[in-house]
């Protein structure tokens, strides 16, 4: 087919308006549409791709000159002729520099490219994480991957990231140490990658190849106390304390009300009923899911007598306050998370021998072997999730008036104890 038909540009300079032409042919496909777009002259090819036939756009006339229109419709015929179309290659050109830019721009503005690991996390973070956990949870997981994780695979595509060198960043936490964090990092990364699968920027997750590839986590539980003589002492040694009133109310409370410490401390003067012998613990103070604790049900906590009577003595000091344990410096703030621990040590219990949460597993020993009181009912008094017998979720109000039994029958067996008695198991029938 006949090319170069227009002599020059000089040809297409002479052009004036009214000139009775639509276009100015120069040859295998190629003109110029005359007098378009507010009077400029527009390049056009036309080529036929996949049996269709299709009309490219190369440019205005005069910034794209005759040779360069010419050399425009060469590159296109060159990729229609290694079958590509011309226009779609234009456009996946168009839209690469937009990325190209736009993964400048986020750069100069400190921002992960898109797609990366860490824009597909801190999605992940804000759209899931934060929606399903606590504040204070998400804020430790970002903190985690912002330290041990971006550095090393956050500007990576998350979908190029294969499961070496993901174990590769997790070994760095490992070697200092820091097992538990490694594995609660593999755990988050696990969850992103999850996340970039149902999102489309990914399609596998290389953590779930490193099931046992990290060494294991030692489990250290809470130290407790669960020889009967030594709970008698300490018993006694907390009823001897000399500290601050509150604190020493505090002391005597945590065995008796088997509340975790941060549920304790928190504890306000409106959640007691001092009539029905009943402490309510509102869903958003338990350790739970965000959504347990926006919706869940509350904690009910039945009252011995012996809890009754410290609180009754407590309501003389704080009750005109909020917190049934008020900070000593102020009343607008419950006490601090050091306080109960603090006073066992002053007490000479170590760390490793009694903590504040070891209440709860001291309880939760000697309560079944020493009472007798049936597996489901005292987890269900620790507010641990306790299935019922047809199988549906468990409900935290469910064998009150055994837990009721329960909690009375306890508090008298540490003032046995406590007062030297014989230790012997007493039992508890099992009304379960």
């Amino acid at each position: 087919m006949a090319r170069n038909l227009i002599p020059s540009d000089l040809t297409i300079r002479t052009i004036k308006p009214g000139d009775p032409r639509k276009r100015l042919g120069d040859g295998d496909s190629l003109y110029l549409l005359l007098f378009v777009r507010g009077g400029s002259h527009g390049w056009r090819l036309d080529y036929s791709f996949q049996g269709r036939r299709k009309t490219l756009s190369l440019g205005t006339y005069p910034d794209t000159g005759l040779s360069l229109a010419r050399q425009k419709a060469d590159e296109a015929r060159r990729l229609v002729a290694e079958g590509l179309d011309p226009s779609e290659a234009r456009m996946e050109a168009k839209a690469e520099a937009s990325r190209q830019r736009e993964a400048e721009l986020r750069d100069e503005a400190g921002l992960p490219a898109v797609g990366s690991f860490e824009a597909v996390a801190r999605e992940w973070l804000k759209t899931v994480h934060q929606a399903k956990v606590s504040e204070g949870h998400a804020k430790r997981t970002q903190i985690r991957l912002e330290q041990d994780a971006f550095p090393w695979i956050g500007r990576r595509p998350i979908g190029e990231i294969e499961p070496p060198e993901l174990l590769q960043c997790l070994r760095r936490v490992e070697a200092r140490g820091a097992i538990e964090t490694a594995h609660r990092i593999k755990h988050a990364c696990g969850q992103v990658f999850r996340y970039g699968i149902a999102t489309g920027v990914c399609r596998r997750n290389p953590a779930a190849d490193l099931q046992d590839a990290l060494k294991p986590v030692h489990v250290s539980h809470h130290a407790a106390i669960t020889e009967p003589k030594l709970v008698g002492k300490l018993m006694r040694d907390i009823e001897a304390y000399a500290g601050q009133p509150v604190t020493r109310a505090a002391l005597r409370l945590s065995p008796l009300l088997l509340l975790r410490p941060g549920e304790l401390r928190h504890m306000e003067w409106a959640w007691i009923d001092f009539e029905g012998a009943t402490l309510t613990v509102p869903a958003v103070t338990m350790r739970r899911s965000k959504a347990d604790k926006a919706a869940g049900p509350p904690h009910f906590v039945p009252l011995a007598s012996q809890a009754l009577h410290i609180l009754r003595e407590l309501h003389q000091i704080t009750g005109a306050g909020r917190f049934v344990f008020p900070a000593l410096t102020t009343r607008q703030r419950c006490m601090s998370d050091n306080t109960v621990r603090s006073a066992l040590r002053r007490l000479g219990y170590s760390n490793d021998e009694m903590t504040a949460h070891g209440f709860r597993a001291t309880a939760r020993t000697m309560i079944a072997e020493r009472l007798n009181v049936a597996a489901e009912i005292i987890e269900a008094q620790l507010a641990h999730a306790v299935p019922d017998s047809l199988g549906r979720a468990y409900n935290r109000t469910q064998f009150l008036d055994q837990r009721r039994k329960m909690m009375q029958s306890w508090a008298n067996y540490l003032d046995k104890i406590r007062n030297g008695a014989d230790v012997l198991p007493l039992r508890m029938k099992n009304t379960a």
